[in-house]
């Protein structure tokens, strides 16, 4: 039969569902409705009419499809005995279609098909269209608000836990994109290479919970069984670790800039370097030693002669520097590690509080003045007086809390409190970036009231929200097709090579 007649024949049914189609826009029913019912109509008819151009095109691809001279599985078996019309079902963004193809046969061994490779099918039943519509939508939304639009869009129902499960699958290959495929845009001459990590808890099911914490929680015991009293923890969250690398162009600012005392000073002020090319990564499943190494590996893509300026802000935690102290170690790279000035500050409204009445306007004078004076290099005077004051003041060890607290905080963090060789060199001296990384990659939809979060699903959100927030969402599913080529399809034969017709 010549080509073009079997093509004909072969999408008859399509012919028919257009004229179907054609013949609705041209009737009167069509005439009776408004333009919202008219493009309702439109919508669940002309979804119709592509899911049958999907059958026809299957089922002539199917037709067309050449017996291959030798097929061996991964072990190196022939699967000589070959079977036409084997069939499964593949769930599109249009409906559910029938793809029939060829079965290489061999005793005791799983079929191979080919033509699914061919198709770069999936393992399950739904298409990779639907898993990134599903990847698309449970990154921006709740999982019930995702199974929705799949809903709208498809025409089909899909359960929660199906939604889940495609998101789930859909952040397989984050890791290792992010390790072998993405390539970071060229710095400019001179630019900062900035670093910086923080960590916000997810409200996890039990058994999704570090043992740790779920051995806190079974053996905590409320006082009240409606409520958490004064000092009680739920014990129920898990920390997700965030990171994030950007570049800066330095800003070199005075102590004016960052805190100015006139009005003078106010007008003068300079702004501080400007974040560009950032790049965040989240994991609720890894520790942070792991998510910290990652940020170095991100790091040494962009600057793989260790040429530039590294600065690692952080808020403080003890594990944070001990971690990135290890690691630039170990690759035998000089960081500069900074505490972000802001968390300084709420060191200095703490030990306020210990000298001056609530709302009293000396109080913010008194942090003014001392917040300056850390920023001109004197941490570790600063908190001598803070001690000195609150024993001339004879305060108690409950009054001064506060004043010890912050006093003990600038004096064991002093070698990161160098913000006068900050300030000279032009580098940034806030975690702004990783503070709003926290709040969209975890709170805008982690924390959403009322969730409670899987590990696997968990995950899987958070490393989506990072790839659509470094707008490499992209090329990630490109890659992550391509992965799926290899791991459902190419590992299944010799040499993971697919077989081709001649």
């Amino acid at each position: 039969m010549p080509e073009h007649t079997q093509t004909t024949e072969t999408f008859t049914a399509s012919q028919t569902r257009f004229a179907e189609l054609m013949d609705f826009a041209a009737g009167a029913s069509a005439a009776d409705l408004d333009h919202a019912g008219l493009e309702e109509q439109l919508t669940s008819r002309g979804r119709e009419l592509l899911r049958q151009l999907y059958q026809d095109h299957l089922d002539l691809r199917a037709t067309r499809e050449l017996r291959l001279v030798t097929v061996a599985d991964a072990a190196g078996v022939a699967h000589r005995i070959v079977e036409a019309d084997h069939q499964r079902t593949l769930a599109t963004v249009f409906g559910e279609v029938r793809v029939a193809r060829l079965a290489y046969r061999a005793h005791g061994q799983a079929n191979l098909h080919p033509a699914d490779a061919a198709l770069n099918l999936p393992a399950e039943k739904h298409s990779h269209g639907l898993r990134r519509l599903a990847a698309t939508e449970a990154a921006r939304g709740a999982f019930d608000e995702a199974r929705a639009a799949l809903t709208r869009g498809t025409g089909a129902s899909t359960g929660k836990r199906q939604v889940e499960a495609l998101t789930v699958r859909a952040a397989v290959d984050f890791a290792a994109f992010y390790a072998t495929h993405r390539q970071p845009a060229p710095a400019e001459q001179g630019e900062l290479l900035v670093l910086q990590v923080d960590g916000k808890g997810i409200v996890m099911r039990p058994e999704a919970l570090r043992p740790a914490t779920a051995k806190a929680a079974g053996q905590a015991s409320p006082k009240l069984s409606g409520r958490l009293s004064k000092g009680e923890k739920r014990y129920r969250k898990r920390i997700a670790e965030v990171g994030a690398v950007h570049d800066a162009t330095p800003v070199i600012r005075t102590v004016a800039d960052i805190l100015p005392a006139t009005d003078a000073e106010r007008a003068a002020a300079t702004d501080g370097p400007r974040a560009t090319g950032k790049w965040l990564t989240a994991s609720v499943a890894q520790d942070a030693a792991t998510v910290i190494a990652e940020v170095f590996d991100e790091a040494k893509r962009r600057d793989p002669d260790k040429a530039r300026t590294w600065i690692a802000l952080v808020d403080g935690a003890n594990h944070q520097i001990e971690r990135i102290t290890a690691e630039a170690d170990d690759r035998a790279v000089s960081v500069h590690i900074l505490i972000d000035f802001v968390h300084v500050m709420e060191y200095l409204w703490k030990a306020a509080w210990c000298f001056h009445s609530e709302g009293d306007p000396a109080a913010q004078a008194w942090v003014h003045a001392k917040a300056r004076d850390i920023l001109a290099g004197k941490a570790r005077t600063v908190a001598a007086t803070i001690r000195r004051a609150a024993s001339t003041r004879e305060l108690s060890a409950t009054a001064r809390k506060g004043a010890d607290a912050a006093a003990r905080y600038l004096t064991n963090k002093a070698p990161y409190l160098d913000y006068p060789a900050a300030l000279a060199g032009g580098w940034p001296i806030a975690t702004g970036v990783i503070e709003g990384a926290c709040r969209h990659l975890v709170a805008d939809r982690l924390d959403i009231t009322g969730a409670r979060w899987g590990l696997p699903g968990a995950e899987a959100v958070l490393q989506l929200r990072a790839v659509r927030s470094n707008g490499d969402f992209d090329d990630y599913w490109i890659f992550h097709q391509q992965q799926e080529l290899q791991r459902v399809h190419a590992t299944r034969y010799a040499d993971d090579a697919i077989p081709q017709a001649a």
